[in-house]
């Protein structure tokens, strides 16, 4: 699993020209399934997003994380995560998973996410174009791969 996460003062998701989720401060979280993902990159990812310390303190240090901060959070399925680009200039997205076994993933992720954070997390609508607004905070925006824990 990829995600890019971007710390947002507010973020929006909205389809068709209806308001899919909404949020204020919290995280914004882009997330790319490819077939070899499971449910213990679904553990370690949830994990590590409600833990990381990227939110400021009193003293303005990114020292408190999103369950310190009891932030908001919609996450949004983004396939184009996995592109490859080294031949070429057209994307390959041979590694990002199908539907059939993305979307599973996608489900369960949110619902680990909801559990280790307490409360309901905001959503994109898996597939559909989607036109996400945010007004990133910092900016800080980081990408987490599963499969290189750096």
């Amino acid at each position: 699993m990829r995600v890019v996460l971007q710390r947002v003062t507010n973020a929006s998701v909205t389809v068709e020209g209806t308001l899919i989720a909404e949020i204020n401060a919290g995280l914004l979280i882009l997330l790319g399934i490819e077939d070899a993902d499971g449910l213990e990159d679904i553990e370690w990812l949830s994990r590590k997003i409600t833990n990381l310390r990227i939110f400021n303190d009193e003293d303005e240090v990114m020292n408190k994380s999103l369950l310190d901060t009891k932030g908001d959070v919609i996450v949004v399925s983004q396939f184009t995560l996995h592109a490859a680009t080294k031949k070429g200039n057209r994307p390959s997205y041979i590694k990002a998973a199908r539907p059939e076994v993305a979307i599973p993933l996608y489900e369960q992720f949110i619902g680990k996410l909801e559990e280790d954070l307490g409360k309901k997390v905001g959503t994109g609508v898996f597939g559909a174009d989607m036109k996400v607004a945010l007004v990133n905070d910092g900016p800080v925006t980081i990408s987490i791969d599963t499969k290189n824990k750096e």
